[in-house]
């Protein structure tokens, strides 16, 4: 998505305009849109667009009343483009392992978990709430090559060397969890946490941005995708 900048505002923006507008108009009951924590801050395209995303659904769910919702997380242990899988082929090719940097950590999930805790959420939305699943604490990437090599039988740096090739744009370090001044508060599963305060999205300013993004993408016009969305996200800070 770094690399394909109108292409992530298409699929994360646009496409979920178009499936939550199309969800209003077949009086769908239920949405829930699968987020994430890179969105909390963006410094990437991925995070910026799905903040974006979220916003669409949100402004939806407070102007028709309706139980749709965000739940956000982190990564998920062996899903498509997991690191697992990366570590795992490279581990089958004899190395190396390739890291961007030794202190690089990420919240991690299992398939089912994070599968059970969204049709939860989604069971619990009454209109425009924003959840969190319950990730623990983050994980060390660096740890978690070095435990796949041993799983495999292998010792690391001896039998299976791990590289650094460096911070990727839009990468950080830790993920955030929370924005500054935003509180989570627990619901009745204890592991699904609700923004305390229900967030307020200018409908009228978003659809106008959403308006401007759809013809710079239509366009190719990436320098003022980036800083369309970054004005219009002040929070968040996306390089290009």
């Amino acid at each position: 998505m770094e690399a394909n900048v109108e292409e992530a505002v298409t699929n994360n923006v646009l496409g979920t305009k178009n499936v939550v507008e199309t969800a209003v108009r077949h009086g769908v009951e239920r949405l829930v849109l699968i987020s994430t924590d890179k969105a909390v801050r963006p410094a990437s395209v991925m995070g910026a667009t799905k903040r974006l995303a979220e916003m669409a659904v949100l402004d939806t769910a407070q102007r028709n009343n309706l139980p749709y919702s965000v739940v956000r997380f982190g990564n998920v242990l062996g899903s498509r483009g997991s690191v697992v899988r990366t570590f795992k082929n490279q581990i089958a090719r004899g190395g190396p392992i390739t890291i961007t940097h030794p202190d690089m950590y990420r919240y991690f999930m299992i398939i089912p978990e994070a599968v059970h805790l969204v049709l939860q959420a989604a069971c619990m939305g009454t209109g425009g709430e924003v959840f969190m699943l319950n990730m623990g604490e983050q994980v060390r990437i660096l740890d978690l090559a070095e435990d796949l090599i041993r799983l495999s039988g292998l010792e690391p740096y001896r039998d299976i060397d791990i590289q650094t090739t460096g911070i990727r744009p839009g990468e950080k370090l830790r993920e955030d969890l929370l924005e500054d001044g935003v509180d989570f508060e627990r619901t009745q599963h204890s592991e699904i946490f609700r923004m305390s305060k229900e967030e307020h999205v200018d409908g009228d300013a978003l659809a106008q941005t959403l308006n401007t993004l759809s013809d710079l993408a239509l366009h190719s016009r990436t320098d003022d995708l980036i800083q369309t969305i970054n004005h219009f996200l002040p929070s968040g800070s996306v390089q290009q």
